[in-house]
């Protein structure tokens, strides 16, 4: 389809989208390519190309004075056919200039420096990308509308190449977070082996990976599939586990593997579409409603160009040169063969050639009939006919065709220096008196920038690309059963990533018209309060859940770890946030408290009984024998002992966590003093009354028993004092406990441990010299027989404090001090009854025996 003018725009554009491989011996000139599968909305996008021409030759503010011609050619869709056709629009015989007058009595010059200066085209990637490489090293612009793919932006492979369609890096990021925003992590793809697929499925399936999502398979539909490979690809579809299909293909490529999948009745697939075919009038017929209502995806911004219906619905059918398209078109849309030789309004009249026009022969009946195409003589009507040709109402790819039009007009507009004002002195307005080449008109083009009458800014970025904005299309169904494309939301490339999606989700129906989103998961999605556990030899988006361990959390659905609580903080038992560990310390209200306080009160009252009876008996000679003084201090002693357990018990506090263990080494080592000097007293008497023995007695009387016991004592006083001074005990929150899940537990922390083991070490120090001491006056004649009752006081208070330590160790939390207390208390026991119960005993029970006589009586019988 042509038309002459003072500069001649080429374009390509794919009015039938199949075609045969051509068979090429190389030996022979190859034939043309049959082409078929008449694309109408290619058609339309052929016919706003020249109606953007004819527009702008209208008016006269925009190239005033220079009229645009048009060559346009049919792509087929394929690289060769896309080739022949460009080569024959930049090397055609004679220039792209109409030499004669024009009709209108302007003369116009030689503008072109090759016969097409520029070509609008093409659709789809593969083969624009052969025709840029062709046209890119003579620097022949070729601006196309509806390329997308990312790698026609290297400008070191297609430096002429300019486009008004975003490219596929926009969408792409696009379509993955559209994914992302409901949620499908598990995703099919289909394509075709063409560029645009393959670039765009590889980085949808990188960038998707990024976000946490995954491919679950790869289809691609072959240029010619058979009906095996077609089935072989739905069974993979309808075996995996995705729900939600993103298919990078155009309608044509993709129609009969929807007519696979429509004629086994498939539905609930979430298909999502890429600008190729999401505005598609060929696959919304009633055959694949079930399958594709619903369908979700990016489309080019659209616009309503005033007049453009209007336009093509006045196009008619011509015998004459370059009609051809029109007469292709008009026999497709109505079914018929057009007879010029019909009288204008005969529409009945078959013409004398109509047996060329038989299609076939049908026998019906038992007798020969002939079925013949019908006849239209070029005077229907378009307006009764609804197709996506007469579609105009909102048009998006005619649109970038419309732009790239008033894109190379305004980069002439420039280039010619043509003053729309009419101040202009020369001819025409523009400067038509002199030449140009395309090496120019592409310099200009570049730096195109204008609004048009949309209010859409139109320039390109060093890359030549344009901004990118899409719609986001739905596919719904309205109350005629046909579907229309709703617009539910928006993604503008130039703005944040956090504002580039913009959703109304309420207005989208979604496959199968589902109330909610579906789902489209490898795995259920992980609860609050566990994490992903991933499965070995399975993609990332396949995994397991496993709940957090103790004192960790995932508030968040599909968490990929489980985070730490604070300190002092401990998971709840959903693991879904963190609270407050309870604080456990051995109160006086819990059990165990309550059974230690009781015996340590037992103990009190035991010892300060034992100590009443003694005073009450203090005259008697078992008391006076034993030296009473002494026993009064040990009873003292012990008292104090069982009272410093208390000390353990309760809260925590600064003073008692210092206090407790001064009180505790003291007490002890007060009550092994005077165990300690009792014994030697004991061995001192044996050794004075034996014959031929000094007078021990006097040298070791009461005031050197109380200087002993006040040297053993002091060293204990200053260990403790030295201790609480330097490096105290001091109340800790200790939340690392093993085995305690939730507890804080809190306890006395030695800022300097040896402290508390050096005081420890000078009670062993003690216990084990009066256990010598004792052990060696075991065998005194039983008037002194008290150094058997300290000998086995000894050896229990040893074996206590011996278990004492890996109980103390092993012994988690609070049990820990009530190890320590019962350690007193059984050792404080074990003392009290050992040395005094006996001599109670004799003095409550058998005072027949509390008596000088016999006291005194075997000592006297070994001294004979």
């Amino acid at each position: 389809m042509q038309s002459e003018g003072d500069v001649v725009i080429g374009g390509l554009f794919p009015l039938h989208y199949l075609a045969t491989d051509p068979q090429n011996t190389y030996k022979t000139q190859p034939s043309n390519t049959q082409c078929h599968g008449f694309d109408l909305r290619a058609f339309r996008w052929m016919m706003t190309m020249v109606f953007a021409v004819e527009e702008i030759n209208r008016h006269s503010a925009l190239l005033p004075g220079v009229r645009l011609g048009y060559r346009i050619l049919d792509s087929c869709d394929l690289v060769h056919t896309s080739l022949r056709g460009v080569l024959s629009l930049v090397t055609r015989k004679g220039s792209g200039v109409n030499t004669e007058r024009a009709t209108d009595g302007r003369t116009p010059g030689c503008l072109a420096g090759a016969p097409v200066p520029a070509v609008i085209g093409l659709a789809s990637s593969t083969p624009t990308e052969a025709v840029a490489q062709t046209l890119g090293p003579f620097a022949i612009p070729l601006v196309s509308y509806f390329a997308t793919c990312t790698c026609l932006s290297n400008k070191l492979s297609y430096p002429s190449f300019l486009r008004t369609v975003p490219s596929d890096y926009f969408q792409v990021r696009g379509l993955v977070q559209l994914v992302s925003h409901f949620g499908w992590r598990w995703v099919g793809v289909v394509g075709t082996p063409d560029d645009y697929s393959h670039y765009n499925i590889h980085a949808f399936t990188q960038q998707l990976q990024e976000q946490g999502g995954c491919v679950a398979f790869h289809l691609t539909i072959p240029d010619s599939p058979s009906q095996a490979v077609l089935r072989a690809m739905a069974d993979t579809l309808l075996s995996a586990r995705a729900r939600v299909v993103v298919a990078f293909s155009t309608e044509g490529q993709l129609l009969e593997f929807f007519c696979e999948l429509a004629g086994r009745n498939v539905t609930g697939i979430q298909w999502v579409a890429s600008e190729a075919w999401i505005s598609a009038s060929l696959l919304t017929t009633p055959q694949f409603q079930p399958l594709l209502e619903g369908t979700l995806g990016f489309a080019l911004r659209g616009a309503i160009i005033s007049g453009l219906r209007e336009f093509m619905l006045k196009i008619r059918p011509s015998h004459t040169p370059g009609s051809e398209f029109i007469n292709m078109f008009w026999e497709e849309v109505f079914g018929c063969k057009l007879d010029f030789s019909m009288g204008r309004g005969n529409e009945s009249h078959l013409g004398p050639d109509v047996k060329d026009r038989v299609l076939n022969y049908t026998d019906s009946g038992g007798s020969n009939g002939i079925r013949l195409t019908p006849v239209c003589s070029g005077l229907e009507d378009l307006g009764n006919i609804m197709s996506s040709y007469t579609n105009a109402s909102r048009v998006r790819i005619s649109y970038n065709v419309y732009k790239a039009v008033y894109a190379i007009a305004n980069a002439l507009h420039q280039l010619l220096q043509c003053d729309s004002s009419g101040q202009s002195q020369t001819q025409g307005k523009c400067n038509t008196s002199s030449t140009y080449t395309p090496r120019q008109l592409l310099r200009y083009l570049k730096m195109v920038n204008f609004t048009n009458h949309f209010g859409e800014k139109v320039q390109f970025d060093a890359n030549g690309d344009p901004v990118p904005l899409y719609e986001i299309i739905n596919w719904q169904k309205d109350n005629m059963g046909k579907i229309w494309l709703r617009t539910v939301g928006s993604f503008d490339g130039s703005k944040p990533i956090v504002r580039r999606l913009q959703m109304e989700d309420s207005t989208i129906v979604w496959t199968g018209r589902q109330s909610e989103v579906p789902l489209s998961l490898c795995s259920p999605p992980c609860p609050p309060g566990s994490r992903q556990a991933h499965r070995p030899g399975e993609p990332p988006c396949c995994y397991d859940c496993l709940p957090c361990p103790d004192g960790e959390i995932s508030n968040q659905t599909d968490s990929t770890v489980c985070v730490n609580c604070p300190e002092y903080y401990w998971s709840d038992s959903d693991r879904v946030k963190c609270v407050a560990g309870i604080e456990d310390f051995l109160s006086f209200y819990d059990t165990m408290g309550v059974v230690l306080v009781l015996l340590s009160l037992v103990g009190v009252v035991t010892t300060t009984g034992i100590t009443a009876i003694f005073h009450r008996f203090r005259a008697t000679p078992i008391v006076k024998a034993n030296n009473s003084e002494l026993s009064f201090l040990l009873l003292l002693s012990l008292k104090l002992c069982f009272l410093c357990s208390l000390l353990f018990i309760g809260r925590p506090s600064e003073w008692a966590c210092g206090f407790r263990q001064a009180a505790f080494g003291v007490s002890f080592v007060l009550c092994l003093s005077c165990l300690l000097v009792k014994t030697i007293v004991v061995l001192v008497a044996f050794k004075d009354i034996s014959p031929g023995s000094s007078n021990l007695t006097k040298l070791f009387g009461p005031p050197q028993q109380r200087l002993l016991i006040l040297c053993t004592t002091a060293p204990q006083v200053c260990l403790c004092a030295g201790w609480l001074s330097m490096a105290p005990p001091f109340p800790f929150r200790n939340s690392s406990i093993q085995g305690l899940t939730g507890m804080v537990l809190l306890e006395c922390k030695e800022r300097w441990p040896p402290g508390f083991y050096l005081v420890l070490g000078y009670i062993g120090l003690l216990a084990s010299l009066c256990l010598l001491l004792a052990f060696l006056g075991r065998k005194l004649p039983d008037t002194f027989n008290e150094a058997k009752l300290i000998t086995f006081s000894m050896l229990i208070f040893c074996a206590v404090w011996i278990s004492f330590i890996p109980a103390y160790v092993s012994s988690p939390g609070k049990f820990t001090v009530a190890v320590e207390i019962f350690a007193i208390l059984a050792s404080s026991f074990g003392l009290l009854v050992c040395i005094f119960a006996p001599k109670c005993y004799i003095i409550l029970l058998r005072p027949d025996r509390n008596n000088k006589q016999c006291l005194v009586g075997r000592h006297k019988i070994i001294h004979k």
